[in-house]
């Protein structure tokens, strides 16, 4: 698989994705830059965390105007893979790519710790090989994470099973001291009705190198790559 990472003007965790796909996985990686259109053949567009732009107007809502991502909304018509983490999320949000928008943490505060997630379906690459129910410890860094819809859009994300990831408690529970931003029912991943655009506000490409002694963001990848390399 071929995997290009966008690259916004306040980007900073690019390189962890490069790091993630390239040095763990061996996947070809190729950095895209924001003014750029040119996809460069790739079959996976990552779009890493960060503070695209200075996070000026709402995280994500400039960098959705960059020329690069109309290449991306175009793509992702055709069925391209998509993923977006943390900042990448929000802008997915904000391109209109995946429903709901991502507002300021519940506590007004930053937020940068392991918290635990678990997946909610098997329905989707990036979660067909994961153990639903399995509490993974993942890092976040984010001051605004707090997922949030309209009933009717809930309601729609929960009949399609669109809802990748909830935040729990290390043993899988759902209560308020797990939610670390007052995420709406606790959702913390979500994927588009078509199943090839993905977001999320933990930081999996983090979590997948023995050396820093967590490595459950692992599973995330290996799942999006089995069909690709089967």
């Amino acid at each position: 698989m071929k995997v290009g990472v966008v690259i916004f003007p306040g980007s900073n965790c690019d390189k962890d994705a490069l790091y993630a796909f390239n040095n763990q996985f061996g996947c070809e990686t190729v950095e895209l830059w924001h003014k750029d259109t040119d996809l460069k053949g790739c079959d996976l567009i990552f779009l890493p965390g960060g503070f695209s732009y200075g996070d000026y107007l709402r995280s994500g809502a400039i960098a959705r105007f960059s020329p690069i991502m109309q290449s991306v909304i175009n793509f992702s018509a055709k069925g391209g893979l998509v993923w977006g983490v943390c900042n990448g999320f929000q802008i997915l949000c904000e391109a209109g790519l995946l429903p709901g928008v991502l507002l300021h943490n519940q506590h007004q505060q930053f937020a940068c710790k392991n918290v635990y997630i678990k997946a909610e379906t098997n329905n989707s690459l990036i979660t067909q090989n994961l153990i639903k129910g399995k509490a993974l410890k993942i890092p976040i860094a984010h001051g605004e994470g707090r997922y949030f819809c309209d009933e009717q859009t809930l309601t729609e994300l929960k009949n399609n099973d669109q809802i990748l990831f909830r935040y729990c408690d290390e043993n899988g529970a759902l209560n308020s001291d797990a939610n670390p931003n007052g995420s709406l029912e606790h959702i913390a991943g979500i994927t588009n009705k078509t199943r090839n655009v993905f977001g999320m506000m933990p930081h999996p490409e983090r979590a997948v190198d023995q050396d820093i002694f967590n490595t459950d963001g692992r599973g995330l990848f290996e799942s999006l790559l089995k069909l690709q390399t089967a």
